[in-house]
């Protein structure tokens, strides 16, 4: 349940913990220090901050993906539903309804959009009609998917291939997303348009969202509780209406200060006022 009011978690059941987690590559690169988050049932939680400050790390740890990429979590814990799952296959959070939508809006470029949907649907046992009828679920939030549905996958735009990922994830019937980027590399109007789609399915499928995002304006906006990284640590965290309002969050995230809007290059010089990494 949220509250309306301030758009925090509020009496919600918990869905993800992940508790002081330290994650290394290759035996000797130390990327996640202490990372610490809660994700409840219904919300969307966004985690924030600049390229490289460990947000694709965080979710391919929930995910079961760091293996592949010679990484582990080596202290800590993570759970989904109160049961330990980081050294679980990836495979077991798929069928634990955990999805993770990879950055790059990776698609079967040589299946048509149609194709690449259905394969979301691969693991499941409830019949091709429900199959069906969720298919067209995902065209009713993805209505340019379905116009463009016979169409080889790897000649559709960029905001059509991301839309294809978000629609082939929902096709597995997820209990949780996690969403990777979904704004990188698209027009602003299409930023937009993609986080109103995450906001109708949390709404009205009650998908939950844990989402990785550098534009922290837009994700703000949509989220109902942000987690700040900095250099591979949870630096600050809270209800995203107070995210919002922060003089540290709005000068060095957004490019405002109680002076007005700042330039980049003004934002980047006073990085070492950071109180948090004082």
């Amino acid at each position: 349940m949220l509250d309306a009011a301030n758009s925090a978690p509020v009496q919600a059941d918990t869905l993800l913990e992940v508790n002081n987690i330290e994650v290394i590559y290759n035996h000797v690169i130390l990327v996640l220090k202490g990372v610490s988050l809660t994700v409840p049932k219904g919300g969307i939680m966004a985690l924030l901050g600049g390229n490289g400050a460990g947000k694709t790390t965080t979710l391919k740890a929930i995910s079961n993906l760091l293996h592949s990429e010679r990484g582990e979590v080596t202290k800590g814990s993570i759970k989904y539903r109160g049961d330990a799952v980081h050294n679980r296959d990836p495979a077991d959070m798929v069928r634990k309804g955990v999805i993770q939508v990879m950055e790059g809006r990776h698609c079967f470029e040589h299946l048509t959009v149609e194709e690449n949907l259905l394969t979301g649907a691969y693991t499941r046992k409830d019949g091709k009609a429900r199959v069906q009828e969720d298919l067209e679920m995902v065209y009713g939030y993805f209505p340019r998917l379905k116009e463009r549905r016979r169409s080889q996958a790897g000649y559709t735009s960029g905001g059509e291939q991301q839309m294809v990922a978000m629609g082939r994830a929902l096709m597995s019937r997820p209990e949780t997303i996690l969403l990777d980027e979904p704004s990188m590399g698209l027009a602003p109007q299409l930023v937009e348009q993609i986080f109103e789609i995450v906001k109708a399915v949390n709404e009205k499928e009650g998908v939950t969202f844990l989402l990785a995002e550098q534009n922290t304006n837009v994700a703000l906006r949509y989220a109902h509780y942000g987690y700040i990284l900095e250099s591979g640590r949870i630096v600050m965290d809270g209800p995203a209406k107070e995210l919002r309002e922060n003089p540290d969050v709005k000068e060095f995230y957004l490019g405002m200060s109680d002076e007005g809007r700042k330039s980049f290059r003004d934002v980047r010089s006073y990085r070492r006022r950071k109180r948090w990494l004082s």
